[in-house]
């Protein structure tokens, strides 16, 4: 992985955990992640409008994300309702990339080398040991199949969105269809689970949900094009390193703690990206 594509996933990372706060700031949490989704699909409609479609071989795998974005989504939600951004995030996060690097080592055509394996599953652990809270510090454990629930998500679409984005022939029509069809679904649930009034009319609300869209769009086209150019695993590990910018968003913005623990477990994540380099 070349410095610039190294530099740029790591960017992703940042608005990755920028959105993530966006939404976990407000009070209604299914309110957030449907205008999340009605910006993806507006987003989406624009880049439809302006790229390419996928090529035929890609459209199986494409549908494929689809189902666990939503899955990634629904239970990101449930998560949220039941715990900080700071503990719901590194679970949702942190198993993906090791479940990625597992799979992936049996489907994937990807070269992994040893320094590469090693620095994902450092700043897997690293993320994991954020999560710790849940079973020490009397938390609730209801977050717990949610959060996990989310990190299966994020590891299916990662996987089948790599391996489609290759086949695609155009990135951005690509994640333009991807993110069109996922926001009509999800917005399609959103409103018959609790009907129109979960869309605010407040411009203040309406503007955050729209940047928290824009910022997770962004995030996403360039992890799903870096995932053209490098091992898969290598980009999901080093994607989420936004667990570090998340415990920094709750502890500025949100009053969340950074205790002793969490500074060990961000300097194991460090460890990881620096093994990655080497």
């Amino acid at each position: 992985m070349s410095f610039s594509v190294f530099s740029a996933v790591i960017f992703a990372a940042f608005l990755h955990a920028a959105w993530n706060g966006a939404v976990k700031f407000g009070a209604d949490k299914l309110q957030g992640m449907v205008l999340l989704s009605i910006a993806h699909g507006l987003i989406g409609l624009i880049m439809i409008w302006q790229f390419a479609p996928p090529a035929k071989p890609a459209w199986g795998l494409l549908a494929i994300s689809v189902l666990f974005h939503l899955i990634y989504k629904f239970c990101l939600t449930g998560a949220y309702e039941r715990g900080d951004l700071s503990r719901v995030y590194p679970i949702a996060r942190g198993l993906a990339p090791m479940i990625v690097l597992v799979i992936g080592f049996f489907i994937l055509p990807d070269e992994i080398k040893s320094n590469h394996v090693v620095g994902v599953l450092l700043v897997g652990c690293g993320i994991l040991l954020l999560a710790r809270g849940v079973f020490t510090m009397g938390e609730s454990r209801a977050l717990l199949p949610f959060a996990i629930g989310s990190a299966i998500g994020t590891a299916g679409y990662s996987l089948s969105d790599g391996m489609g984005a290759r086949l695609s022939g155009d990135v951005s029509g690509y994640v333009g269809w991807l993110f069109f069809f996922d926001a009509i679904i999800f917005t399609v649930w959103g409103t018959w689970r609790r009907g129109f009034s979960v869309i605010p009319l407040a411009p203040k609300t309406l503007g955050l949900g729209l940047a928290a869209g824009a910022m997770s769009v962004g995030a996403y086209w360039i992890a799903v094009w870096a995932m053209t150019i490098a091992p898969i695993a290598l980009v999901t590990g080093l994607r989420e390193t936004s667990v570090m910018f998340a415990i920094l968003i709750g502890f500025l913005l949100m009053g969340e703690k950074i205790d002793k623990g969490k500074m060990i477990a961000a300097l194991v994540i460090m460890l990881g990206v620096i093994v990655t380099r080497i």
